[in-house]
């Protein structure tokens, strides 16, 4: 394995492919409970790190998007050792995006078993 962890749907650039990060921050601030200003707004410094899909790409969901933005966040984290309390709001960032992935795909409802088990298996690579 690399040094740098990958994730499955890095391209070669090393930057993930996601869907419209308007989207899915729109997506976010509609939740009941709101997001506190310190989160959201890593959340959305992370989202727009990540590359856009091209146009011709299958489309992204906002469930898609926000599990791509948990485990390149957590990527990034492992990749550097950042897993003290100096990293204490990326890593809470992290478990916000790949929560609200899941909350997301649930009000989808279609396939949410096999997304959750892809998503394990993709996180538990993280890990080394």
């Amino acid at each position: 394995m690399s040094e740098t962890r990958r994730l499955a749907h890095t391209p070669v650039a090393g930057v993930p492919v996601v869907g419209s990060a308007r989207a899915t921050l729109d997506w976010l601030d509609a939740r009941a409970e709101p997001i506190p200003p310190a989160l959201r707004e890593r959340m959305a410094q992370a989202l727009a790190a990540l590359a856009p899909a091209p146009e011709a790409a299958v489309p992204r969901g906002v469930h898609d998007t926000l599990l791509v933005a948990g485990e390149a966040m957590l990527a990034r984290l492992l990749n550097h050792n950042r897993t003290t309390r100096e990293a204490a709001l990326d890593l809470l960032a992290a478990d916000a995006f790949v929560t609200y992935a899941f909350e997301a795909a649930a009000e989808d409802g279609t396939g949410i078993a096999e997304r959750a088990r892809r998503a394990m298996v993709q996180i538990a690579t993280l890990g080394g």
